[in-house]
């Protein structure tokens, strides 16, 4: 069935637009985008007036823990969760039980994601047997089953050696390698960023440099290499200044950032001991955050992902040195960047489909998605007027271990089309 998206406010850098206009879907496709449309025979009809209209959002840092550990999030839950936040399309972590370090892993995601018919998963495969560090994945066997990328997420490559034979290994596949910069030797025992907090609060630190260190190792690799290099959930004023530095120089380096560490410090953990704070990398310092957020503004941060790190409530009740890092997403991301940036004249609506929506296709290498005819239809329509309470309640995803529980957030999307079919309907997921 035909679809007419009424009154809306397109925006779509790609396309040069910015205006309020109506869109006609049919067979999965824009059909029409214009103003004063008529709607064809049978048409439903979707009243978007006052509503801002994007490519289909994109969150390329997910973990859906399927297989291995569905008792936090399976493939099903997550794509709701990932539905109700908004997106269209989102890829998945490999740091599974067993790791997706083969093409089979690679084909069971994709498969169990169709079955659950809400939002597409593009996989990333491991970039090291079971992450271990030691010996190169089965890189090509994964790319023909439709790996978007590759990672050792939650481990750094610690061998440069390794990391160098993986790099070489990737760009023959036009893909990119994705950094989780951490030299182990230095945040062994950490769960803290090292600094003012970690001395109040009496716990094991967490140096800037075990990031810093990596990210300096893997952008020369990129150098020696040509690889494209893409840095995960950067935490650090300095490490965006070696990003900075290496975009400056024409190298193929691009990073991305998480809510989080945009909207969180060291500070925010107090003696209350609050284990959804408790993340990888650690919430760093006020300067760092402002850089950061600085960062996305300027351009230099290309993507802002969730990292969606579902965990059972056991594993966060609990004291904070034995808690699992990790925080959930999904369902908060775009609520922040409204309320946080957008609603306040920081982050234009350009920037924010650039960092959500065009950058991560790009990264992934996936087709793009335009507001323009003969594009499929993958569409986020952004209602500002939403409230979003966090709270447990309005999680779809398996955990609620979010580190913004009590926030009172205004913006959230209110409707998604993958390929013209409506996912998430005033909110609700299909």
């Amino acid at each position: 069935m035909a679809l007419m998206l009424k009154g809306a406010h397109a925006v779509d850098p790609q396309s040069s637009l910015d205006a309020v206009v109506d869109v006609i879907i049919e067979d999965g496709k824009i059909a029409k985008v214009g103003e004063g449309l008529t709607a064809p025979k049978g048409a439903e009809v979707v009243d978007a007036k006052g509503k801002y209209l994007v490519p289909g959002l994109v969150d390329m840092h997910v973990h859906f823990r399927d297989p291995g550990f569905e008792y936090k999030e399976t493939i099903a839950t997550g794509c709701r969760a990932a539905t109700h936040g908004g997106y269209t399309d989102v890829a998945t972590m490999p740091n599974t039980d067993p790791v997706c370090d083969t093409g089979a892993e690679i084909r069971y995601q994709i498969d169990r994601a169709h079955a659950a018919g809400l939002c597409r998963v593009h996989p990333i495969g491991a970039l090291t047997r079971g992450e271990k560090g030691e010996a190169l994945a089965e890189i090509g066997d994964m790319c023909v089953e439709g790996a978007a990328a590759f990672s050792d997420d939650g481990h750094g490559v610690q061998s440069a050696g390794m990391m160098r034979t993986c790099m070489e290994y990737v760009s023959m596949f036009d893909r990119v390698a994705i950094a989780h910069c951490e030299i182990e030797s230095l945040t062994e025992n950490g769960v803290i960023n090292e600094g003012r907090a970690s001395t109040r609060l009496g716990m094991f630190g967490w140096p800037a440099l075990g990031e810093e260190l990596e990210v300096a190792r893997d952008i020369e690799l990129c150098r020696l290499t040509g690889c494209p290099l893409h840095v995960a959930h950067i935490s650090t004023a300095k490490s965006l200044d070696l990003v900075r530095q290496a975009k400056a120089e024409g190298l193929p380096v691009t990073c991305e950032v998480t809510p989080h560490h945009l909207f969180l410090t060291e500070e925010n953990i107090t003696n209350s001991y609050n284990t959804n704070l408790k993340v990888n990398p650690p919430l760093r310092t006020q300067s760092d955050a402002a850089a950061l957020r600085e960062g996305v503004c300027d351009g230099t941060i290309d993507c802002v992902v969730s990292d969606h790190a579902p965990h059972a409530a056991h594993e966060k009740d609990c004291e904070f040195e034995i808690a699992f890092f990790g925080t959930i997403g999904l369902e908060t991301t775009v609520p922040l960047l409204l309320s946080n940036l957008v609603s306040k004249g920081k982050l234009g609506w350009d920037r924010f489909v650039q960092c959500c929506a065009i950058k991560p296709r790009e990264v992934l290498r996936m087709d793009p998605v335009t507001i323009s005819e003969g594009s499929v239809a993958d569409l986020t329509l952004i209602d500002l007027e939403a409230k979003v309470d966090v709270e447990e309640s309005y999680f779809e995803s398996k955990s609620h271990n979010s580190a913004f529980l009590g926030e009172r957030l205004h913006g959230a999307a209110s409707d998604v089309f993958v390929a013209g079919r409506r996912t998430l309907k005033d909110g609700v997921v299909a």
